[in-house]
């Protein structure tokens, strides 16, 4: 879990052992999760001493009670890619896929922040926003962040397991979006969200539902809006034991380029599992609404079915402490038939031989019913480092 540390003494939160404080954050995970790497803990081991906190320490201010030592990161996830299929060599070989650096904190305790920046490519902010998040019940958080679609969406790509998000969460939830949006966007756009946990049941105290309802521009990230609708997306979760979440996601919005609009209309239904390192999670995930690029000015008419849909299934399996293996189904159809179809079957083992060090090795088989040699494999290499 992310760690937002403050000074001790502050409201609504957990103590721990050094007399700092953790602002509660929400169980079902609605929202990418960024972890400290090699430079906070040793800021952090400047502003202690033997757990206790300096009195003259000022990291770019003086630390009061009012606000948190903050918390930096940065991680670089590289590639080698590999692919048999015919003709399509152009991006194999070695690639970097992130290289991103990010700040979290909270002031007036209530209050979190945070700006995670993308160096890779082109340059650019991923995510700024303001939480006010006083209330596990309820939070409100206005900025640039992750859409509140499918489970997968919101996971950092450490976590994701598999190397790479499914098809149908790139392709559905604004990833490479299929209605035209560019792939920078990540799955975020600008908007305004609440969200909380509500009812603590059994002797755990776990959260058995969880919601989620956000209204964006539509227009994806570091873009005003550029027609006069908005997207409205929404989450139903519940949590009938703990590490089990069965969840429901709308979204009900368009997407404009030029003078052309597409309705972007779809829902989710999804499983995630989480416990003792076994991980487990299966989403289905349909739209309604064409791509751009299906309308014909000319004869002011559409190509295509004008629907899509997507299916996955990933299971994490704990072999030893660092050793953890992915298998992965994953189904797209992109206008939900079945010559539109791709599926791959993956494998990745995952060695994560320290918390801020991991090695995926990754094996897809294709099956693409829309190209001519549907059958074709991928191997890729990715090595993660986060500081």
């Amino acid at each position: 879990m992310l760690c937002l540390l403050l000074l001790a003494g502050t409201a609504c939160a957990e103590e721990t052992e050094y007399g700092k404080v953790v602002l509660p954050t929400s169980e079902f995970g609605g929202e990418e999760t960024l972890e400290t790497g090699f430079a906070t803990e040793f800021i952090e081991s400047l502003t202690t001493q033997n757990g206790e906190k300096k009195e003259k320490k000022e990291y770019g201010y003086n630390v009061t009670k009012y606000a948190s030592v903050p918390v930096f990161g940065a991680y670089i996830i590289g590639s080698y890619k590999y692919t048999s299929q015919k003709d399509q060599h152009n991006g194999d070989g070695f690639n970097g896929r992130n290289i991103r650096a990010y700040v979290d904190g909270t002031v007036l305790t209530d209050f979190k922040y945070r700006l995670q920046l993308e160096f890779n490519g082109s340059p650019h902010i991923k995510d700024f926003f303001l939480e006010w998040a006083h209330f596990k019940e309820f939070s409100v958080k206005i900025g640039q962040f992750k859409r509140a679609f499918t489970f997968e969406n919101p996971l950092n790509p450490w976590d994701v397991g598999m190397g790479d998000y499914s098809q149908g969460v790139k392709k559905l939830a604004g990833m490479g979006d299929r209605c035209g949006e560019a792939s920078t966007a990540g799955g975020r756009d600008q908007g305004l969200q609440v969200q909380g946990d509500l009812f603590p049941v059994g002797k755990d105290k776990h959260r058995l539902v969880h919601y989620q309802l956000a209204v964006y521009n539509g227009n994806g990230i570091n873009a005003a809006d550029n027609n006069s609708r908005k997207d409205v997306i929404g989450t139903i979760q519940v949590q009938p034991i703990r590490g089990l979440f069965l969840g429901f996601f709308g979204w009900t919005g368009n997407w404009t380029s030029g003078d052309v609009t597409v309705k972007r209309d779809r829902y989710a239904i999804s499983g995630s599992f989480e416990r003792d390192n076994w991980s487990a999670r299966a989403e289905y995930i349909h739209s309604v609404g064409h791509e751009v690029k299906e309308y014909n000015s000319e004869t002011n008419t559409w190509s295509g079915t004008g629907r899509a849909d997507a299916f996955y299934a990933t299971l994490g399996v704990p072999v030893l402490p660092w050793l953890k293996i992915y298998m992965k189904y994953d189904q797209y159809r992109d206008q939900a038939t079945n010559d539109t179809k791709h599926v791959i079957y993956g494998i990745c083992p995952n060695f994560r031989l320290h918390k801020n060090l991991n090695i995926q090795l990754e094996y897809h088989y294709n099956n693409d019913h829309t190209v001519a040699n549907p059958h074709y494999s991928d191997v890729w290499v990715e090595t993660y480092v986060r500081f």
